[in-house]
């Protein structure tokens, strides 16, 4: 992958999206499927309680996850999903999205190309419907990142 198309990645981002386009098609798929097994289960606060999470209807499998914004300076961001076992697509392009994004401050997650998904070299190996899942995955979780930023910068403006 040239150096220009994820220079605008966060770092591990962009680590990521090289080590995919660093190997076959059918390689990235075994990658795919990698990540998906090592896709954190979410914490016990989340464990049977889906109703608290957002689904991602985008996905064709069922995915529901969850966005925490911390109250430190720079808003750092927790994500969470959850994803059946027999959904290894899915859970893989999950767990890119939190490998990549997991940790960061809000701004870098809010900075993410709408286009990343595409980065990873995967639209050739997958299905349009299912590269639909992951940018749908990225796109809620800025949505909830924004809304969750929002929402404690008011309620600091009513502290002060």
């Amino acid at each position: 992958m040239p150096p220009h198309e994820s220079n605008d990645l966060p770092p591990n981002l962009a680590e990521l999206a090289e080590d995919f386009h660093a190997v076959t098609q059918q390689e990235r798929l075994q990658l795919l499927l990698e990540l998906s097994r090592e896709l954190p289960k979410p914490p016990e606060r989340y464990a049977g309680k889906l109703d608290s999470m957002e689904r991602v209807d985008e996905c064709q499998s069922p995915l529901f996850l969850a966005v925490e914004v911390g109250q430190d300076a720079e808003r750092t961001v927790n994500l969470f999903f959850e994803a059946p076992p027999e959904a290894p697509t899915t859970r893989g392009f999950a767990g890119i999205l939190h490998e990549g994004l997991d940790g960061l401050p809000a701004q870098e997650v809010l900075d993410v190309p709408d286009d990343a998904p595409y980065r990873f070299g995967l639209s050739e190996a997958v299905s349009p419907l299912r590269m639909r899942g992951m940018v749908g995955m990225l796109a809620r979780i800025k949505r909830q990142v924004r809304l969750r930023v929002q929402s404690l910068d008011l309620g600091a403006g009513q502290e002060s």
